[in-house]
C-alpha cells in the first residue's frame, strides 16, 4: 500500500504523463552522471567527462581523451538505472555511444479498493545515443546527438527518435565557459493511442573556474537556467566542485523549482586512470533520497 501511495504521489515526475498534450518518457528527466547530479543536475558547462554528453553533445568538443564510463543510479524506492557511456573517434570526428535502461519495479494492480493487489507489474524503459561533435573555431564546438527511445508500460509500449543539439564556448573570458543545449526534440508513436510528447528541455549556463594554485585546488562555479518546453517548468541550477590536487573533489547543488527536491552532493576520487563518484539527492514529502554511483576509466 505504500508503493501505491508513493507513485500516485510521484506519478508525474518519474512516469511518462499520458494525457494528450502532456509530456512524457519522463524517465529522460534523470539524470545518470553522478558528478552532474550531485552539481544540481545540470551537466552541459563545468564537465569534463563522457557521461556529460547526454546533456549536451557539444561537451565531446572538449574530451583530450577517450573514456569509458558505467552507473548505476538509484533513484526513489524501486526505480533504478544503468548506464553506459563511452567516447571514440570516427572519420576523424568525436563519437560517444550511451546506454540507458530504467526500470520501476512492483508496481501494484489494483481496480478496486482492496488491502490485497490484484498482481504486480514492472514498468521498462530504454533509450540509446549515438553524439558527435565539432569545432568551429579555436574556443567553440557544437554537437548533436539521435536518440532511440522505448517505453513499456504493463501491456502497452512507445518507441521514437530524439535529437539532442548543443554549443559551448571555451574561455568567452578568462576562465569563464558558457553553453546551451536543446535536448529531447523528436516524437514518438502513442501510447494505447494517447498522444505522448517527449520532454524537451533548454538549458543555458556558465561555469567559472578559480585556481587555487598555492594550495593545488581547484574551485568551479556553475549557474544556470532550464526550460522544459511542453510545460510551464522553469529551473534555476547553481553547483560548486572543490577539487584538491586532482585526487578529491566535493561538489553541492541546488535547482529550484521542484516541490520534491532541491538540494544535493556528492563526492569523487581519482587515481590514476579511474575516477569514483557518488551522487546524494534529497527528496520532500517522505520519498526517500537517490543515491547514483559512477566508475569511469581515462585512456592514456
Amino acid at each position: 500500500m505504500k508503493k501505491l501511495i508513493l507513485l500516485v504521489l510521484f506519478l508525474p515526475i518519474i512516469m511518462p504523463a499520458q494525457n494528450a498534450g502532456e509530456s512524457g518518457f519522463s524517465f529522460l528527466k534523470i539524470g545518470m552522471s553522478a558528478r552532474n547530479l550531485a552539481m544540481s543536475d545540470f551537466g552541459i558547462v563545468g564537465v569534463n567527462d563522457v557521461g556529460s554528453v547526454i546533456y549536451n553533445p557539444a561537451v565531446l568538443t572538449s574530451l583530450e581523451k577517450k573514456q569509458i564510463q558505467i552507473g548505476h543510479n538509484s533513484w526513489i524506492q524501486d526505480l533504478s538505472s544503468e548506464n553506459l557511456s563511452a567516447s571514440f573517434d570516427l572519420l576523424s570526428l568525436p563519437f560517444a555511444l550511451n546506454v540507458n535502461t530504467t526500470s520501476i519495479s512492483n508496481i501494484e494492480i489494483r481496480t478496486k479498493p482492496s488491502d490485497t493487489p490484484e498482481g504486480k507489474f514492472d514498468a521498462h524503459y530504454f533509450y540509446t545515443a549515438l553524439s558527435t561533435g565539432f569545432n568551429i573555431t579555436s574556443q567553440a564546438g557544437a554537437g548533436v546527438s539521435v536518440k532511440y527511445v522505448y517505453e513499456n508500460l504493463y501491456s502497452d509500449e512507445s518507441n521514437g527518435l530524439a535529437f539532442d543539439f548543443g554549443l559551448m564556448y571555451k574561455n568567452i573570458i578568462e576562465q569563464l565557459d558558457l553553453a546551451a543545449s536543446l535536448r529531447n526534440l523528436g516524437s514518438v508513436d502513442e501510447l494505447r493511442n494517447v498522444e505522448t510528447k517527449l520532454p524537451s528541455d533548454l538549458r543555458i549556463g556558465g561555469a567559472y573556474n578559480i585556481f587555487l594554485s598555492n594550495i593545488g585546488s581547484r574551485l568551479i562555479i556553475i549557474g544556470g537556467f532550464q526550460k522544459y518546453l511542453n510545460v510551464s517548468d522553469t529551473h534555476f541550477h547553481s553547483a560548486a566542485e572543490f577539487n584538491y590536487n586532482d585526487i578529491v573533489s566535493i561538489r553541492f547543488g541546488y535547482v529550484s523549482g521542484y516541490d520534491a527536491r532541491d538540494i544535493s552532493a556528492g563526492l569523487g576520487i581519482k587515481w590514476d586512470s579511474m575516477n569514483f563518484d557518488y551522487a546524494f539527492t534529497n527528496f520532500n514529502f517522505s520519498l526517500g533520497s537517490a543515491h547514483t554511483i559512477s566508475l569511469m576509466y581515462t585512456f592514456n
